[in-house]
């Protein structure tokens, strides 16, 4: 079986996030790159099925230089081979063009499966797992829960409002993660010194047929404009003793917060 997992290198959760002159995109200068939160549990659902079914794994991660750690520490955990789709005409790619891009590299890899994140951790569209699996004709079961498989069909169970939902479909198939899927295991020494040693494959537009079909003029959606969200204010400490506490707090959701 060859199953895919497609990545996406984020600003650490941690970071101090800027916006970059021209209000239309981050100031990534000095943020370190992590693999996306839920791209993990995908990983790790590759990795489970590899080891009870056997076949190859391959991870794919779209972007510049910032994919390159992403994808070793991806194969750190256990993933056999990396791809890396890199091309200036890749940068600023609305959900749909991402999607084609990432259509592209699986069509080419012969890929049965593919496991991703419920959604990239900053851009939180949840958009690309949908539109990849139309764009491939794969069945599709998006932010599980709970995953099996045969090599033949699949049982996903998915978390909606109030409710969960089961899903029975056929291979090929694409799966998004979220999380409760699974406990996602992490590198140790060896697998990271391995991975150093791991070639990562480089595909460009070109190479993968989408020269002058994404980007541009092809984007269906751009970005007008970025702002960060206000500061919150500062809480207030109430003094004295129990009695005046209640009082002035009383007061306060009163006359401020009109909750009473």
């Amino acid at each position: 079986m060859k199953i895919a997992v497609c990545v996406k290198a984020v600003p650490d959760t941690e970071a101090k996030i800027a916006i970059a002159d021209g209000k239309k995109n981050i100031d990534f200068a000095g943020v370190r790159f992590v693999t996306s939160p839920y791209d993990e549990f995908a990983i790790e659902e590759a990795l489970k099925l590899k080891e009870k079914l056997g076949g190859d794994t391959t991870v794919i991660s779209m972007g510049g230089a910032e994919c390159t750690d992403v994808l070793r520490d991806s194969l750190a955990r256990g993933i056999d081979n990396a791809v890396h789709l890199n091309d200036a005409d890749f940068a600023g790619l609305d959900t749909l063009s991402t999607a084609k891009v990432l259509a592209s590299a699986i069509k080419d890899g012969g890929y049965e499966i593919v496991f991703m994140g419920q959604q990239g951790v900053g851009g939180d569209n949840s958009q690309v797992p949908s539109m990849l699996a139309e764009l491939l004709g794969f069945a599709q079961a998006t932010m599980a829960v709970k995953f099996e498989c045969d090599g033949t069909t699949f049982k996903a169970e998915r978390e909606i409002e109030g409710a969960h939902e089961f899903i029975e479909g056929s291979l090929p198939a694409v799966i998004s993660a979220q999380k409760g899927l699974n406990e996602p295991r992490y590198p140790g020494i060896k697998g990271v010194m391995a991975a150093r040693r791991k070639e990562i494959a480089v595909k460009d537009a070109a190479a993968l047929g989408v020269k002058g079909q994404v980007g541009g003029a092809n984007l269906k959606a751009t970005i007008k404009e970025m702002a960060l969200p206000p500061e919150r204010p500062q809480g207030r400490k109430i003094e004295g003793d129990s009695d005046a506490q209640v009082s002035e707090l009383v007061k306060l959701l009163r006359s401020e917060a009109h909750v009473l």
